[in-house]
């Protein structure tokens, strides 16, 4: 019984280690993948597509945190918000995590075999800016620029595996997706601000200062311009502008969550980003299927 309950403690660490209860960082790569394999397959992409790039999500944002986790061992245990995760606390050793985090790239290679070629290809440049991102907030201020590249290249790969090749459209979306993830992700790093200045991780929050509603606002905007580049190549229609109308919305209720500043104002909008990718992508179904 108690080798039973060793073991249910230890999957439990391995679980909270991927973040599998806390499923918002595998929507916010999620919801571009989609907004990309549906105009890829002109609102009828392959089922067969579509099943393994959602698996795939899953199981590389899952191998995207223990790398993450891994990298940020030393930093962890002195930030308040993420004292309690496995590795920081000692519930997960290091060389557990990188064992876990081989099993769940050897996962996503197997999931990716299933496409062809050129999607192959572009699979390794993704795992390698997935491994990487973790590392890029000891050198740069703009992490998270570095990790809207990583969290769009689904949408290359989406384009390749649909069409067998990337077009512009493609590079508009992930443009897109780049400058959302640099509002959420400094809405993230606004929560942190005070822990990594003091212990030396770089953030857009700290570069941005006291500009950093305005740069997070710029951003969301840049980002709604670029969906709707990205749906005037598409041929899209009314009802998908209709959508990203709501996501504007959407950030703009995001300025108000975030104006005081306030720890937990902030992390409310970051999750309430959910929201923005859901709106874009409802509006690009009801536009297809009207």
């Amino acid at each position: 019984m108690q080798a039973v309950t060793a073991m249910r403690l230890r999957l439990r660490d391995y679980a909270m280690l991927m973040r599998w209860h806390r499923p918002i960082g595998a929507l916010l790569l999620l919801w571009p993948t989609l907004w990309a394999l549906w105009i890829a397959g002109a609102g009828r992409p392959s089922p067969i597509v579509v099943i393994v790039f959602v698996a795939g999500v899953f199981v590389m944002r899952s191998a995207g945190c223990v790398i993450n986790d891994f990298a940020d061992r030393d930093f962890d245990p002195h930030v308040k918000r993420t004292r309690g995760r496995p590795i920081a606390s000692g519930r997960v050793t290091p060389r557990e995590a990188i064992v876990l985090f081989i099993v769940l790239c050897v996962a996503g290679l197997a999931l990716v075999m299933l496409l062809n070629a050129l999607t192959v290809a572009l699979a390794f440049i993704g795992a390698f800016l997935a491994a990487s991102y973790p590392f890029t907030k000891r050198f740069t201020h703009l992490p998270q620029l570095y990790l809207g590249l990583a969290f769009g290249w689904g949408i290359p790969m989406a384009f390749a595996a649909e069409t067998g090749a990337v077009p512009v459209a493609a590079w508009v979306l992930l443009g897109a997706n780049i400058f959302w993830s640099v509002a959420y992700d400094t809405e993230y790093a606004m929560v942190d601000r005070d822990d990594d200045a003091r212990i030396g991780v770089k953030s857009t929050a700290i570069l941005f200062g006291r500009w950093d509603r305005a740069l997070v606002a710029a951003s969301h905007v840049l980002t709604i311009l670029f969906l709707a580049w990205g749906g005037a190549l598409a041929g899209r229609g009314l009802l998908y502008y209709a959508g990203l109308a709501v996501a504007a919305a959407i950030a703009a209720y995001q300025q108000t969550l975030i104006w005081t500043r306030e720890r937990d104002r902030c992390f409310s909008a970051f999750m309430n980003n959910n929201y923005f990718g859901a709106a874009v992508y409802i509006g690009l179904l009801l536009d297809y299927y009207r």
